[in-house]
């Protein structure tokens, strides 16, 4: 039971799910309703699948920064070996791009692009900084284009505009992680925003992100894309972002990763909560 539970650990379930519901909530924003249950289910799974790999890919490179900054995570502690960590990668990996294939060639095409950023981030750009910050953001904002492009409409409004959304939370929460794991990252001389410019600046940088997304949050209903009542779920998401951020800049690493966990939370909570409104209006 350990050594499942320590498998179960290394996808960090949260953050795929996550990915999984951008995607969903894609298709949803590119038709105006869901697709079949099949579409969804396997474009929800399928990315799913490649953002776990690639989770735990994270950890198998990280192993050693892990020891230090997080000394608690399935390798780090030992309680799943480093080949254990490699086939689960790899199995998953290959499910979702099967699963991708079966979609369409397009949607396979976008899995590729995602495997090949976040094996070039987990290998060689982990301790470049910003560069490799935007490529992990650029990933999760991808996430919401793949659920366009699954249905056939990736370049659709809605879709492009939370594709932003979702990329730009991403951001700040990567730059305020950075912060969180500054003891770790000096031991691979990493060049993080936290590191070279100091932990008041990135947090502030962060935080500023973070506000940015609240107030551009409001666009699609000036804009009109979406009923009034559909505030609800973004007014949660703003919630759970604009708190946890303010928060954030006072805050130790214990402290700051509960807040930044609770930003990533908070607006998946806000995106399901979307989605089953939308569900139950159709």
């Amino acid at each position: 039971m350990k050594k499942i539970k320590g498998l179960f650990n290394l996808i960090r379930f949260e953050l795929p799910f996550s990915a999984g519901v951008c995607v969903v909530m894609g298709q949803m924003l590119a038709l105006g309703n869901f697709p079949s249950i099949y579409l969804t289910l396997a474009a929800f799974f399928a990315v799913f699948s490649i953002s776990a790999s690639i989770l735990v890919s994270n950890d198998y490179y990280d192993i050693e920064t892990d020891k230090i900054n997080a000394p608690f995570r399935p390798l780090a502690s030992n309680t799943v070996t480093l080949n254990e960590a490699k086939i689960l990668s790899i199995f998953l990996l290959t499910a979702g791009l099967f699963l991708s294939y079966l979609i369409s060639f397009a949607a396979l095409l976008i899995s590729i692009i995602l495997m090949i950023i976040g094996f070039m981030y987990n290998r060689y750009y982990k301790k470049s900084g910003l560069q490799g910050n935007i490529m992990v953001s650029f990933s999760v904002g991808m996430t919401f284009i793949y659920g366009g492009v699954s249905v056939g409409q990736p370049f659709h409004k809605a879709v492009v505009f939370f594709a932003l959304i979702a990329a730009l939370i991403d951001l700040g929460e990567e730059i305020a992680a950075d912060v969180m794991d500054m003891e770790g990252d000096l031991l691979i001389n990493s060049n993080s925003v936290a590191i070279k410019y100091g932990r008041d600046t990135a947090l502030k940088t962060s935080v500023f992100i973070f506000l940015l997304v609240v107030l551009l949050s409001f666009i699609p209903f000036i804009m009109k894309w979406f009923p009034v009542i559909y505030l609800i779920p973004i007014l949660i998401m703003d919630f759970f972002i604009l708190y946890p951020a303010v928060k954030l800049l006072k805050s130790g690493n214990e402290n700051g990763r509960k807040y930044i966990r609770t930003i990533y939370l908070g607006a998946t909570l806000g995106l399901v909560i979307f989605l089953v409104m939308r569900m139950f209006s159709l």
